[in-house]
């Protein structure tokens, strides 16, 4: 892999197998990225290298095996923590995705505190997994969910948000980098805003992590969750930082094995965070391809992916405002490689089909962000997005294909 200042395309694409394959007899151009990545070979071998040489149970055997695994496994946590600078390694959960670290803060720490009147306050923009867990405790509880507001641009009106952080606001949510507009919200401004008034914020962070460096002591949040298939790990991995003093506060969400002191039928002892949020057994291969996908990026380093992603979002959106009756949603001033879109007369679920055919691989539908899709007035869009693994040319291919199957669906 090149570590060099200057970014060798071709030679970090070949460390990505997958990226060689032909769909429909035609070379594959992967543009949905933000669903999730390809993974490099380092993953895949630390994954495979796990099952042949070292595979186990963590924390329940004093032999070999089971303390490789167990290293591996915490390894992994040393490594995320590392990676997004948390305070200590013991305030990282490891989860299976953003999904369950919203979950897991939904009714750990939510819901215990939400009474009737209260208010859990997101955005417009929100993944579901960032809306929907909110509105479950809050039935519960008898409290509301309310969104802050966008404008036409994509961008969340800050003011809006911060104004609607009233006394009865027990959590506020926030994704840091939307999956459909590619906006970068301004987290550490929003942070100050919740801190000033007492308020915990909640971060999705799976958007984020692939493509910029995040530092959650520096943006201020009391929760930040991510997700590993995103950021060129194995599916089912993921974690949730928190402060520890919210941990320590927090009940377990899931009860079983290995996140107990001591289980009596008088009552039990719950292990000390992280622990005590991790029942059963983990995904450990995972969490080995985990650390590999750390390690990958610590090589190439995020300057030089935000540099050729920054090119690579520039290069298509150029190209694709010349498409004739195209609309694009979300242009953000600050805004990750992710581009949605719809052209006049074309259904979002046909163009998808069709520019599979000619091998070119991007999403179309709600992109789980229903009210979003509301907001702008559409059932589904198009999306492209992007990767510091595609090149120029995929996005000329894309184009060139987009406006093949424009002309057939006229």
């Amino acid at each position: 892999m090149n570590t060099s200042a200057t970014f060798d395309i071709q030679r970090v694409r070949a460390d990505f197998p997958l990226l060689a394959r032909t769909v429909h007899g035609k070379p594959l151009v992967y543009f949905d990225n933000a669903n999730t990545s390809q993974k490099p070979l380092a993953v895949i071998e630390a994954v495979d290298r796990h099952y042949r040489e070292h595979n186990a149970n963590v924390s329940r055997a004093v032999h070999l095996l089971g303390e490789e695994a167990t290293s591996a496994y915490e390894g992994a946590r040393d490594a995320l923590a590392r990676f997004i600078h948390a305070p200590s390694r013991d305030e990282l959960v490891l989860t299976s995705g953003t999904t369950q670290a919203a979950n897991l803060v939904a009714y750990s720490f939510a819901l215990p505190r939400l009474k009737p009147g209260d208010a859990i306050l997101t955005t417009t923009m929100e993944h579901h997994a960032n809306i929907v867990p909110w509105q479950i405790v809050a039935a519960r509880a008898g409290a509301t969910v309310k969104a802050a507001p966008i404008d036409e641009r994509g961008e969340l009106i800050v003011e809006k948000f911060i104004e609607l952080l009233t006394p009865e606001v027990k959590l506020a949510c926030v994704t840091h980098v939307s999956n459909v507009l590619g906006t970068v919200n301004p987290v550490r401004e929003l942070a100050k805003a919740c801190r000033e008034r007492g308020i915990p914020l909640f971060v999705d962070g799976s958007q984020a992590m692939p493509h910029r460096p995040v530092d959650v002591q520096a943006l201020g949040c009391d929760f930040y969750a991510l997700t590993g298939h995103k950021m060129l790990a194995p599916t089912g991995t993921g974690a949730l930082w928190a402060k520890k003093e919210h941990l320590e506060a927090m009940p377990p969400f899931f009860g079983g094995g290995e996140m107990i002191r001591e289980v009596k039928f008088s009552g039990t002892t719950f292990a000390a965070p992280p622990h005590r949020f991790e029942a059963g057994t983990p995904n450990i291969a995972g969490f080995a391809g985990v650390a590999a996908a750390i390690a990958y990026y610590d090589a190439l380093g995020f300057d030089a992916v935000r540099a050729h992603e920054r090119a690579l979002l520039d290069h298509a959106t150029a190209q694709l405002r010349e498409v004739p009756g195209l609309r694009l949603f979300g242009e953000a001033n600050d805004k990750e490689p992710v581009i949605s879109f719809l052209v006049e007369g074309a259904q979002a679920t046909d163009l998808a089909t069709l520019l599979d055919l000619e091998g070119v691989a991007v999403r179309s539908g709600h992109h789980c962000a229903h009210p979003l899709m509301q907001f702008y007035g559409v059932p589904a869009t198009l999306r492209a997005s992007l990767a510091f693994y595609n090149t120029h040319e995929e996005v000329d291919a894309f184009v060139a294909a987009l406006l093949k199957v424009r002309r057939l669906l006229r």
